[in-house]
């Protein structure tokens, strides 16, 4: 229940990726400083769209801001358990789980064990195709439009960064 206040009382993306670091430090351990977060179009098919990609070797996550919109405009009350799952989904990577399966797997792990069986956190970590049907994973070689706008945030990983004005 506490996660669930936490994720309910974030006011923005920095509120729930520093909700996002305490779940994997507490649970896995693990932990990244000076994360990015950027925003960008990544573009969608007619029936497929991806949430965000870790870009290898950097310290750099790139979420998509088409559902980010979607989710605004159609369903806002889906919005922080998908920043949530994401945002957590895309820090594992960062945290060297590359295998697209066993990151899914961790993240699902770590909601089941923080948010319990029934919670939208935990389902949509299950199977987010249930919530917002379009959804697609990276797989291995994909690639981001060549002409890429990303607008990075503003002091994202402000825990870790408090020396950055």
């Amino acid at each position: 229940m506490v996660f669930e206040q936490k994720l309910d009382n974030a006011k923005d993306l920095t509120d729930i990726f520093e909700l996002v670091k305490k779940t994997v430090y507490d649970i896995k351990k693990g932990r990244r400083s000076g994360i990015m977060l950027g925003l960008a179009d990544l573009g969608a098919g007619k029936y497929q769209w991806i949430g965000g990609y870790h870009v290898l070797s950097s310290n750099s996550i790139i979420m998509n801001s088409r559902p980010l919109d979607y989710i605004k405009q159609n369903n806002p009350s889906l919005l922080k358990p998908y920043e949530y799952v994401i945002l957590l989904h895309e820090y594992l990577h960062t945290l060297g789980i590359i295998n697209e399966q066993e990151c899914r797997d961790v993240t699902h792990e770590i909601c089941l064990e923080l948010f319990g069986f029934n919670h939208l956190v935990t389902n949509m970590a299950k199977d987010m195709t249930q919530f917002l049907p379009y959804i697609q994973t990276a797989e291995y070689g994909w690639e981001p439009p060549q002409d890429l706008n990303v607008y990075y945030i503003r002091g994202f990983d402000r825990s870790s960064t408090s020396y950055i004005i």
